[in-house]
């Protein structure tokens, strides 16, 4: 207890990136939802857009069960992040999830004029190393991945958002 006392009291003497206030842009991409959102999800949406706007470092966790919404929250944070010119990283534990992020963030953000990667095992060498040098310059907004996005070769030009996905919870 000592030392997560201690954790956490360091995390709030850190200074974050205060991300704006939710724009139009915002309101639109969350508006092209397909789904009616259930009171949890909106509820959570908007604790995390209001976390991600204070000047210390955001922790949060997300649970849930399959197919109650936890992407498309993860999805309006990253947006969130996108728009406010940082790039953001969803780090999955399989190279299946990591092509279901990758379909979903596209067809989510498709025409919004966000650049989406995905990097796993699958990912040809020649792929890597054009992703790498795109994120470095600040070509990617969103990359998706395994483990693969944390390896020391992986370097973002500004990076704003980090979700890590164990599945059940982000």
């Amino acid at each position: 207890a000592k030392e997560l006392i201690a954790l956490y009291a360091q995390r709030q003497a850190v200074k974050g990136h205060p991300f704006s206030p939710d724009t139009e842009l915002q309101r639109d991409f969350e508006a092209r939802f397909p789904y009616e959102e259930t009171p949890d999800q909106l509820r959570c949406s908007e604790e995390i857009k209001r976390d991600m706007e204070k000047a210390v470092p955001m922790d949060r966790l997300l649970c849930g069960d399959v197919g109650f919404g936890k992407t498309e929250v993860a999805l309006r944070a990253v947006f969130k992040c996108i728009i406010d010119n940082k790039q953001a990283a969803i780090l999955v534990p399989t190279t299946l999830l990591a092509r279901q992020h990758f379909e979903t963030a596209s067809e989510r953000m498709e025409g919004m004029g966000v650049n989406i990667a995905m990097m796993s095992r699958y990912t040809t060498q020649t792929e890597q190393k054009r992703i790498l040098r795109e994120l470095k310059d600040g070509l990617v907004d969103l990359v998706i991945g395994t483990h693969r996005i944390l390896q020391q070769d992986v370097m973002f030009k500004d990076l704003g958002l980090l979700i890590v996905d164990e599945e059940q919870r982000f």
